[in-house]
């Protein structure tokens, strides 16, 4: 493999990572908004505490991603934005909403912080299912037959619970007492839903885009892929026993839960990468085919070099700072 031909997948690799990671770390807070009308007033001002300092970062990694896939995906930059382009606005009001209502709930009068609030909520919410129906566009190519617009839909509905799920964990690991209790509880009522949307997921991906069906059910490579869905079952299976056995999350191991559905998460990429090789946007574009020259991409990778350690190193650094149990106004 020549060099030209290498630096279009690092690119890849880089722009996977950062979704993966947005994902991952925007994702528990964008549960923890969907999970905030379940709260009593006190436990609100303890959840958004908990993700105060970490969730304007989390959305770097969205950043970056978006950034990678503009300049050194300019071909599919214009395909993927121009066939998603009513969900990201969608994407983009939600987060606006979010960022708009965390700064207001705390500088309001008393009686105008439930509105603010439900609307810290609302911004959640749309955030989740835009990325959600983006997410099942791309995984059909930006197909609009109906059948693949339902399974739009289909993903769209699923990602909250997702979200959900790594919120519970988050909550285990950051809070205790009654808080830290029904996180338990929502992280069981979440599970059901996430697990029957990832069996919806596998069962129509390779029924809606034959050309995945090919990929994972020829011979011989299908006992290759095995240990994919084998791990997450018993990922799934572990996350549900944790969050049935109390004695687990007092013990303080509370975090397997965020940790494994981080693994769940990761395998779903893995998958969906595998899926998607060697296209940018299936059927459409190649990796080579969209990426920029080899001089232009020669020179982003030097800015790459140094953005993405030090993006790394701040994301580090913030958890390490902040790390511990959230109370009202205060980090222990």
């Amino acid at each position: 493999m020549t060099y030209g031909e290498f630096l279009p997948l690092l690119f890849m690799a880089v722009m996977g990572l950062a979704l993966l990671v947005y994902v991952i770390l925007d994702g528990y807070d964008l549960g923890v908004g969907i999970l905030l009308p379940f709260a009593s007033d006190t436990e609100k001002d303890t959840m958004i505490n908990s993700i105060g300092p970490f969730w304007d970062a989390n959305e770097t990694w969205l950043v970056l991603g978006v950034g990678v896939l503009l300049v050194a995906f300019p071909m599919a930059h214009g395909v993927v934005l121009t066939s998603v382009y009513l969900p990201v606005t969608f994407m983009l009001l939600g987060l606006i909403l979010r960022g708009v209502a965390f700064d207001f709930r705390v500088k309001v009068d008393v009686a105008w912080k439930p509105l603010w609030n439900r609307l810290f909520f609302a911004g959640s919410l749309i955030t989740s299912i835009s990325q959600g129906w983006m997410l099942g566009s791309y995984i059909t190519g930006f197909s609009g037959h109906w059948l693949q617009l339902l399974f739009n839909l289909g993903v769209a509905a699923a990602l909250p619970f997702s979200y959900v799920l790594l919120a519970s964990g988050w909550l285990l690991m950051k809070t205790d007492g009654p808080l830290q209790e029904k996180a338990c509880r929502w992280g069981k009522v979440g599970f059901w839903p996430m697990l029957l949307a990832i069996g919806f997921i596998s069962a129509a991906t390779p029924l809606v885009v034959p050309s995945v069906f090919e990929k994972w059910f020829s011979m011989p490579i299908v006992f290759a892929l095995i240990p994919i869905p084998l791990l997450t079952v018993v990922l799934l299976w572990a996350i549900y026993h944790v969050l049935s056995t109390p004695r687990i999350i007092q013990a303080g191991y509370g975090w397997l839960v965020f940790g494994m559905s981080a693994g769940v998460m990761a395998l779903a990429f893995v998958g969906l990468a595998y899926s998607q090789f060697p296209y940018v946007v299936l059927g459409k574009l190649t990796v080579w085919q969209a990426a920029a020259s080899t001089e232009a991409l020669s020179i982003i990778l030097v800015g790459v070099a140094i953005t993405l350690p030090a993006i790394v190193a701040y994301t580090l650094f913030s958890y390490k700072v902040f790390w511990g149990k959230a109370g009202e106004l205060s980090y222990q």
